[in-house]
């Protein structure tokens, strides 16, 4: 595949996968999935490569979810609603290596729940992390809440999607949704550091306790799928579209007047 949106590159064993669009702060569209989607293909069943690394070009942004720029009803690509998103999530559990999502800067909306699927994440000083959903008309039925939940506990999740408050680094350490946070000139070479000591372990004892660990959620598959097809009916509605034209036009949204409930 010709890579528009992302960045490929292997160093020591470790396959660094880059959301390259930080004009867009790294929020992705159907073409950045895709090319996700291969990328993390073709590291996961390279037995060369030990770990992925998942990171966001540029200082501002590790991603930010979908581009609202691309979505108006759906999304601009394939899939339930417009982004293979199941496929992608989907992969990252069960490509057979440790996944690192590498933050140095804001890891909102779909990028949070990016952060909660990958095995580790590790973050700058800088970072922030948060939802987003309910502010723009969307949410992630699936994953991105009853993972969260595991990761964080309910009530913190439910705060999480519920306020869409944004968090620094420190308190996602604090709650369980990151596994180190170090100052922000340190960040490559501490995700380089926890590479070097995944690399020096059994790859296939690596792989037999992730499938372990995703085992005991993956009745979460189910519920993304179900719910993934709830949220496509949502995108059709006037209160989901009041939330992205909103977001487009800088302005705060008036959700209640489209809402029957």
């Amino acid at each position: 595949m010709d890579y528009q949106d992302i960045l490929y590159a292997v160093e020591d064993g470790a396959a660094w996968i880059t959301i390259n669009r930080p004009e867009r702060m790294n929020a992705f569209r159907g073409r950045t999935c895709d090319e996700l989607i291969h990328a993390f293909g073709r590291a996961g069943w390279d037995r060369s490569i030990g770990v992925i690394v998942l990171a966001g070009a540029g200082e501002r942004a590790f991603c930010t979810g979908g581009d609202q720029s691309a979505h108006e009803g759906q999304y601009d690509g394939r899939g339930t609603i417009g982004l293979p998103i199941e496929e992608l999530q989907t992969l990252i559990r069960d490509v057979p290596k440790p996944v690192i999502a590498r933050v140095q800067g804001y890891a909102i909306g779909g990028g949070n729940v990016l952060c909660t699927l990958c095995d580790l994440t590790i973050a700058s000083e800088k970072a922030v992390f948060g939802q987003v959903g309910p502010k723009v008309g969307s949410v992630d039925p699936g994953f991105g809440t009853a993972l969260l939940a595991r990761s964080v506990g309910e009530k913190k999740a439910r705060e999480i999607w519920y306020l869409c408050r944004r968090y620094s680094a420190q308190e996602a350490l604090a709650m369980g949704l990151v596994n180190a946070v170090v100052p922000a000139e340190e960040l490559d070479a501490e995700v380089r550091r926890w590479c070097a000591e995944i690399m020096e372990r059994s790859p296939t004892a690596i792989a037999i306790a992730k499938r372990s660990f995703n085992a005991d959620s993956e009745n979460i598959r189910g519920i993304s799928s179900m719910g993934m097809q709830a949220l496509n009916l949502y995108y059709a509605s006037e209160e989901s579209k009041e939330g992205v034209r909103a977001f487009n036009e800088k302005r705060k949204p008036d959700f209640r007047k489209f809402s029957g409930s």
